[in-house]
């Protein structure tokens, strides 16, 4: 595509004034034009004019997509080709958030159903965390790991203490900051092996066990974990000594696990694989033969954790406790970091001082704001909301089935992580719903084969949640031509009462 060399617009100049945030320049934004002033619609031959059929589309929706004539497809079209082309985005752009809800750059407002792929767990633009980072901000950001800061140890503390608290029997004692999800996984890996490396260095247990459908990152350590043939093939080969197993096949575990095997990897609930829910009987398993094998169990919690399941971590629900945990995403609530909490017993002794290193990790800026984000989810409050709330998209999923019978098939999950399961004839559509949700104001996305993924911040409340239920079930009535009417759930009743 070639480059045009018209000045870019800047971008501030396309925001909308609002009365959320003082820092937006005062300046009106362009809307885009509907029915009733399609008559106006520029006609130079730079810009399409749009066509009858297109109006009345237009028209008929709530949120339609910004189309080419818009200042957002104008400033896209100016500099998206200067940027590496790994994703495929839809038309919005969005400029500003305010708890569950989204804004784009011509004014259109999106409820969130997706936090950012399961990030801000207390919403967009949080005063607390942007009271935080203003402070901290203007003291200090970045000295190095040379030097101490108050912030990175105080954050390891409180993540420690509060563990072993809401997990009663943990062992996880020490923690590694870094800098997002792949990172604290990497650093689980070579820990796991340096374990085994450091009981004898010439040791043939080595190998790291995953399991299909997981997602542990695109670094080549955690893309190694990751046996997804989306992600794999165009870079391999990928590292040696990686093995892959059947997630929740317990019968499985005796002969995957090994005298071969440095560690295990797995998601007590797999978010990217389709919001797979990790059996008690599995998890059991899995530690039972890595204590037989001298293997380091690692649970990847990066997405499914921090009070996201309803409880601070989703394993402790099981009773099964891991040699590694890593955490990201939420735990910063859109500041990049993340953090590898390891067991004093099974790991750290085997870790000495140049084994692991980063630059920008545990940096004061992003530790301080994670001390206080982990401080709000851990709070036994907020978790029992988010049960109540789960139940919420439960109920509704029975009326849903049962008005789309075709369509759905299964509902997965715990917590505010939850899979809507498309059947096979369905699924092919799923890109579909999206794009029909998005254009009535939900952003919604899907996970695994098929599967519509609901990861909103936990913050959102009962009314939000039946008015993205609402458009879901619009989108699916537009996409399939089915009609329903789904009447409120004894939980939507009780928690609207609250």
């Amino acid at each position: 595509m070639a480059l045009r060399s018209r000045p870019t617009r800047v971008l501030t100049h396309l925001l909308p004034r609002t009365k959320c945030s003082s820092l937006l320049p005062s300046v009106p934004f362009a809307r885009r034009p509907y029915a009733a002033t399609a008559t106006a619609v520029p006609t130079s031959s730079s810009i399409p004019v749009q066509n009858a059929t297109q109006i009345k589309r237009d028209a008929s929706l709530p949120n339609p997509d910004p189309s080419e004539d818009s200042p957002t497809a104008t400033f896209l079209h100016q500099t998206t080709p200067y940027m590496v082309p790994t994703y495929v985005r839809p038309p919005p752009m969005i400029v500003r958030g305010q708890g569950c809800l989204l804004y784009d750059n011509e004014n259109r407002e999106y409820l969130d159903f997706t936090a950012g792929i399961a990030v801000v767990s207390l919403g967009h633009s949080d005063p607390g965390v942007a009271r935080i980072l203003a402070q901290q901000s203007q003291q200090l950001i970045h000295a190095s790991n040379l030097y101490h800061n108050p912030w990175t140890p105080t954050l390891s503390k409180l993540l420690i203490e509060e563990t072993q608290k809401q997990s009663p029997g943990s062992e996880l004692s020490q923690v590694f900051v870094s800098n997002s999800g792949s990172e604290a996984n990497e650093a689980a890996i070579k820990f796991a092996r340096k374990v085994t490396y450091a009981k004898d260095a010439h040791t043939t247990q080595r190998d790291i066990v995953s399991f299909h459908n997981s997602f542990h990152g695109r670094t080549y350590g955690s893309l190694s974990a990751t046996p997804n043939k989306k992600y794999q093939p165009p870079f391999g080969p990928m590292l040696p000594g990686f093995r892959y197993g059947t997630f929740n096949d317990v019968s499985a575990v005796q002969s995957l696990i090994d005298q071969n095997t440095a560690g295990v990897i797995v998601e007590p609930i797999q978010g990217e694989g389709g919001v797979n829910v990790a059996s008690t009987e599995f998890l059991r398993a899995l530690r039972q033969r890595c204590d037989e094998v001298g293997a380091i169990l690692i649970f990847d919690e990066i997405q499914c954790g921090l009070s996201r399941s309803g409880q601070l971590w989703a394993h402790t629900a099981s009773g099964v406790h891991p040699d590694i945990l890593t955490t990201a995403k939420a735990l910063g609530n859109g500041v990049p970091i993340g953090a590898t909490l390891v067991s004093g017993r099974t790991v750290t002794p085997f870790i000495k001082t140049g084994d692991h290193g980063t630059t920008f990790g545990g940096n004061p800026l992003a530790s301080r704001v994670a001390h206080h984000v982990f401080q709000r989810l851990a709070d036994p409050t907020i978790q029992d909301q988010v049960k109540a709330k789960s139940s919420l998209f439960f109920d509704a999923f029975k009326f849903m089935k049962h008005a789309f019978p075709t369509v759905l098939s299964e509902v997965r999950g715990r917590g505010l992580i939850i899979g809507y399961q498309l059947t096979d004839s369905a699924k092919p559509k799923a890109t579909e719903v999206i794009t029909a949700a998005r254009e009535r104001g939900l952003l919604i996305i899907t996970a695994g084969d098929g599967v519509l993924r609901i990861v909103p911040p936990l913050t959102i409340t009962a009314d939000e949640i039946k008015k993205g239920l609402d458009i879901l079930q619009q989108a699916l009535e537009v996409v399939f031509g089915q009609s329903a009417s789904l009447p409120p759930t004894p939980g939507q009743q009780e928690m609207a009462g609250r």
